[in-house]
């Protein structure tokens, strides 16, 4: 059994919030599952975290990314040169809205 007990109000309550329509048997529906995350939360509450730097990670993690390193430009010419239709220095494309 769930330790929390929503009402089925709080439930609409927070739907409305994030502009869900939910039909009745949603509202149950979600009762149970929002009680779940609720006791989740109750759960990690509970982890001492005192001695751990805010950007503390469990694993050796290592980026795999490169270092970011500025390059010189390309010339608008060149990027424009592949372009099938352009006008001034700008790629010419078709209206998206009307």
């Amino acid at each position: 059994m769930n330790s929390f007990n929503l009402r089925p109000e709080e439930v609409q309550e927070i739907a409305q919030l994030y502009r869900l329509g939910i039909t009745e048997e949603e509202v149950e529906l979600f009762r149970g599952q929002l009680a779940n995350i609720l006791e989740s939360f109750q759960i990690l509450e509970k982890v001492d975290t005192d001695d751990i730097s805010p950007t503390e990670h469990s694993g050796d993690l290592n980026s795999v990314m490169r270092e970011d390193e500025p390059l010189t430009p390309l010339a608008s010419s060149d990027v424009l040169s592949n372009a099938p239709v352009q006008e001034n220095d700008f790629f010419k494309v078709r209206a998206v809205l009307e």
